[in-house]
């Protein structure tokens, strides 16, 4: 996709509310008991699964793009022991090149450099990071505007979405919180993971305890302060009662959920 993984790209997307399940799911219960997130590669030919845990990240080939029913493991993976014994969040850079670890234990999201774009298995920690703590102390998921230069956290304990300003861009240490959150506790009272529409006018949570993908709307661009909600969700609870990790395919077609309780990906389409 050419932006940030976790950041879908395309115009004209459909609510949420349009989703169907497709009957595809991948199972990665060989790999960890406990998926918490799953992000893609550009192209969608590779997934990446964050293991709760393992505290690793596994990688996944798919022989036709965006097609859960085509993956394999590739035995390729990357252990964040290290850094967090509780990872909770995970985000790749626009080129493949760099990768992110939020930690639900440190409250702390760590960056790594893969030498080879897209090969978890090359990937190093760069001795940087930066604390969340200060927001809240249960953090779940991570997403950064599609040039780099902003952060979004999901708070666990205080149902919230954080924004965060990173000066030179994909350097969490230089990131500074902006003093602007958005509740979605009316919604869901345990989010999970939040992603953006390309152009920062649409976001998207995952409830933990309502089993449902719910949309925002912000009426200024990557703008927290301006987001509200359009009564537009879809429920995945016929396929997993402990919903994770949220992501779109790069032109907003498809949706893929990270199933905790099923240890498994599922496949939706939209429209």
């Amino acid at each position: 996709m050419n932006k940030m993984l976790r950041v879908a790209v395309g115009s004209g997307w459909c609510d949420v509310s349009t989703a169907s399940y497709d009957s595809v799911s991948f199972s990665v219960s060989s790999q960890d008991s406990e998926a918490q997130k799953v992000d893609f590669s550009a192209d969608g030919t590779k997934m990446y699964m964050l293991g709760f845990d393992t505290d690793s990240v596994y990688q996944y080939t798919l022989s036709t793009a965006w097609d859960l029913s085509t993956a394999s493991y590739d035995s390729d993976s990357f252990s964040v022991r290290l850094q967090e014994n509780l990872p909770s969040g995970l985000v790749f850079g626009h080129d493949g090149t760099k990768m992110y670890i939020l930690g639900y234990q440190n409250e702390t999201v760590y960056q790594y450099t893969l030498s080879t774009a897209w090969a978890v298995n090359t990937a190093s920690y760069d001795s940087v990071s930066f604390s969340v703590l200060s927001q809240d102390s249960s953090p779940r998921g991570v997403i950064f505007k599609s040039d780099g230069t902003k952060m979004y956290m999901t708070g666990g304990s205080s149902t919230a979405i954080y924004q965060y300003t990173l000066s030179t861009a994909w350097a969490v240490n230089t990131a500074s919180y902006d003093s602007v959150s958005f509740s979605v506790s009316s919604q869901d009272s345990s989010p999970r993971d939040v992603i953006f529409k390309s152009d920062g006018t649409k976001m998207y949570i995952t409830g933990y305890n309502t089993n449902t993908v719910y949309q925002y709307t912000l009426s200024t661009a990557w703008d927290l302060s301006t987001a509200s909600y359009d009564s537009d969700s879809f429920s995945v609870s016929s396929q997993d009662s402990s919903p994770r990790g949220v992501i779109f395919k790069s032109d907003g077609t498809k949706m893929y959920i990270t199933g905790g309780s099923s240890t498994a990906i599922y496949q939706y389409s939209l429209c």
